[in-house]
C-alpha cells in the first residue's frame, strides 16, 4: 500500500504484516495450494503477531480497537502473500468473531471472545445454504426450542473454517412464516452432539483454506448461545456482511498487487528481440492497466473503510469497493498471466494460482450481481425526479 497516506500506526502495521507475508506466507504459498488443507503454520504466524484479533478489546484477547483501515491494511498484505491464508483469518476475524463480540452479551464475549481473538481457537460463520446463497433470507435450517434448548436443523454449505473451528456462527429460523424476521443467530461449539462437518474437495482456488458442508441433526444449542434478540439474526448477518465487504476488497486488493508485482517481475527478466519484455510498448500498457486498476480499486476501498471509521454512511461505497476490487484482481491477475505468456500457464510461474484465488472473489460475500443491485438502488433513492 505504498500509494496511500497512512498514518504513523498504520505504516508500521503496514510493515510488520507485509514482512512477515514475505518471510513466510509467499515462500510457503505454493505448498500450500498443492496440499489443499488448512495451514497451521500460517495460521500460528498470523495468531503469534495478533492479526486473529485485529479491532477486538485487549480485555477479550484481541489485539486492541482499531478501526477498519487497520483490518484492511492487514487483509490486503496477507493476500499479497497468500489468498488462501487471509481467506481463513478474515473468515474468523470479520465474520464470525466480529458478529460475537458485536451482537454478543457481556458474558458470551467474555466466555468465549478471549480464545478467538488470541487464536487459540478458530471462528467459522455459517449463513450460505445449498438453495439460499444470494437469497440468503430462504434459509430452511430451524431452531427449535424446548425447555431452554434450542435444537437445529438442517445443512450449510461452503463454510470457511468449519473443520478446523472451535466456535460456529449459526443462522437458523424459528419461524419461516415469518421470513427473514424469522431468523436468528447462534454460536454452536464444534464438538456438538448432531453435528457433522465434510469437508469439501477439489476447488479451484484459495486451496490452503478449509471450504466445509455443516449438517445439523437435532444439534443442541444451550439458551446462552443465542446471540441477540429472538428474530434478529438476519438484521445482525447484513449488518456483518455491509462491514466486511469493505475487507474483501481489501483482499482483492491484495490478490491484484500480488499479480502485478509478479508481471513486472517477470517482464523485467525475460528477454525477446533483444532486449527485456518490459520494453516493448504492449507490456508496458498491460502493466499500466494493471497498476492503474490497482490503485483504483486500493483508493475506493480505504475510502470506504474511513467513512466506516468515522461513523458516516458507507454501505453503498462498502458494496462499490467490493466489486470493484473484485472484479480488478480477476482482471490483473489474467493480465499477469497474459504478460508472462506461456510459462503463465504453469504453476512454477505461481500467477496461475493468484488467478484461480482471485476467481472466487465475484462470487462470495455478495456476489458482483448483487453489488450492482445495491447500488443501483441507492443510486435510484438518492436521485429520484
Amino acid at each position: 500500500m505504498p500509494d496511500l497516506i497512512l498514518s504513523e500506526d498504520e505504516q508500521m502495521l503496514q510493515t510488520m504484516v507485509r514482512d512477515f507475508a514475505d518471510r513466510e506466507l509467499i515462500p510457503r504459498a505454493r505448498e500450500a495450494d498443492e496440499r489443499q488443507e488448512f495451514s497451521w503454520e500460517n495460521w500460528k504466524g498470523m495468531a503469534d503477531l495478533g492479526l486473529t484479533g485485529v479491532g477486538i478489546d485487549t480485555k477479550y484477547g484481541g489485539s486492541g480497537q482499531a478501526g477498519y483501515r487497520k483490518v484492511a491494511i492487514v487483509a490486503e498484505e496477507v493476500a499479497r502473500g497468500d489468498a488462501g491464508a487471509s481467506v481463513s483469518v478474515l473468515a474468523h476475524l470479520s465474520l464470525g468473531t466480529t458478529t460475537i463480540y458485536r451482537f454478543g452479551n457481556e458474558e458470551q464475549k467474555a466466555r468465549l471472545v478471549p480464545s478467538l481473538a488470541s487464536g487459540k481457537g478458530i471462528a467459522a460463520w455459517a449463513l450460505t445454504e445449498p438453495g439460499s446463497g444470494s437469497d440468503a433470507a430462504a434459509l430452511q435450517t430451524t431452531a427449535t426450542e424446548r425447555d431452554g434448548t434450542y435444537f437445529l436443523n438442517g445443512s450449510k454449505m461452503f463454510i470457511t473454517n468449519a473443520s478446523v473451528a472451535e466456535s460456529i456462527v449459526v443462522f437458523a429460523t424459528q419461524d419461516r412464516s415469518l421470513g427473514y424476521k424469522g431468523i436468528s443467530a447462534f454460536v454452536v461449539n464444534r464438538d456438538s452432539p448432531g453435528l457433522t462437518i465434510n469437508p469439501l474437495h477439489g476447488k479451484m482456488g484459495m486451496r490452503s483454506s478449509t471450504t466445509d458442508e455443516v449438517v445439523f441433526q437435532d444439534t443442541p444449542v444451550p439458551l446462552e448461545n443465542r446471540l441477540g434478540e429472538e428474530g434478529r439474526g438476519f438484521n445482525y448477518a447484513m449488518e456483518i456482511l455491509d462491514s466486511s465487504r469493505i475487507i474483501i476488497a481489501a483482499q482483492c486488493v491484495g490478490i491484484g498487487q500480488s499479480a502485478l508485482e509478479a508481471a513486472v517481475r517477470y517482464a523485467q527478466q525475460r528477454e525477446t528481440f533483444g532486449k527485456p519484455i518490459a520494453q516493448h510498448q504492449a507490456i508496458q500498457f498491460m502493466l499500466a492497466d494493471m497498476a492503474t486498476a490497482v490503485h483504483g480499486a486500493r483508493v475506493v476501498t480505504m475510502n470506504a473503510a474511513t467513512l466506516k471509521d468515522e461513523g458516516l454512511p458507507f454501505v453503498n461505497e462498502a458494496s462499490m469497493a467490493k466489486l470493484i476490487a473484485s472484479e480488478m484482481c480477476v482482471d490483473v491477475s489474467s493480465k499477469a498471466m497474459q504478460v508472462h505468456g506461456g510459462i503463465g500457464y504453469f504453476q512454477d510461474a505461481g500467477v496461475e494460482r493468484i488467478f484461480r484465488d482471485a476467481r472466487v472473489t465475484t462470487i462470495y460475500e455478495g456476489t458482483s450481481e448483487v453489488q450492482r443491485l445495491i447500488i443501483a438502488r441507492q443510486v435510484l433513492a438518492q436521485y429520484q425526479l
